[in-house]
């Protein structure tokens, strides 16, 4: 297997666009957590509050940041995954460009299976974005005297 130098900038060049999308969903992941760790300091703070008396506002906020962590963890899973095939695909065009080795419907499988990741990862991003504006809304709504006008 002699490669040359030309042979090596023709696999960087394929691998290339996976590694942009590598990077977004890095950067995906990072928001991601962000969120899930605000969520867990919610979440600690208004257990503390529950050990000292009982409150149903406190416990109906819980259950929503229940509902956004599991939200959250599924598209971090997603995300994850996604990454994962990413790496996978970058990983076959390099063995398949330099070895010699058909894997043609492997990286479009990966990358296509990569993409279902993605897609299911923004669907339970906005899913929790959706629980917690109403949440947001449900609280406004209820803050407001009985005369003021709601917008």
């Amino acid at each position: 297997m002699n490669i040359q130098i030309s042979d090596i900038g023709h696999m960087i060049q394929l691998a290339i666009a996976p590694v942009f999308l590598l990077t977004g969903v890095a950067t995906k992941l990072t928001v991601l957590t962000n969120r899930l760790a605000r969520i867990i300091d919610r979440t600690r703070v208004l257990e503390d509050r529950l050990r000292i008396a009982a409150n149903d506002e406190y416990t109906e906020e819980l259950e929503t940041l229940y509902t956004r962590s599991h939200l959250i963890n599924h598209a971090i899973t997603s995300s994850t995954s996604c990454g994962l095939l990413v790496c996978l695909v970058i990983a076959m065009l390099f063995l398949g460009d330099s070895a010699n080795i058909k894997l043609d419907q492997y990286i479009a499988a990966s990358f296509v299976l990569a993409m279902f990741g993605l897609i299911f990862s923004f669907v339970f991003f906005l899913r929790e974005i959706f629980i917690s504006s109403r949440f947001m809304r449900i609280r406004h709504g209820a803050s407001l005297a009985p005369g003021e006008r709601r917008t």
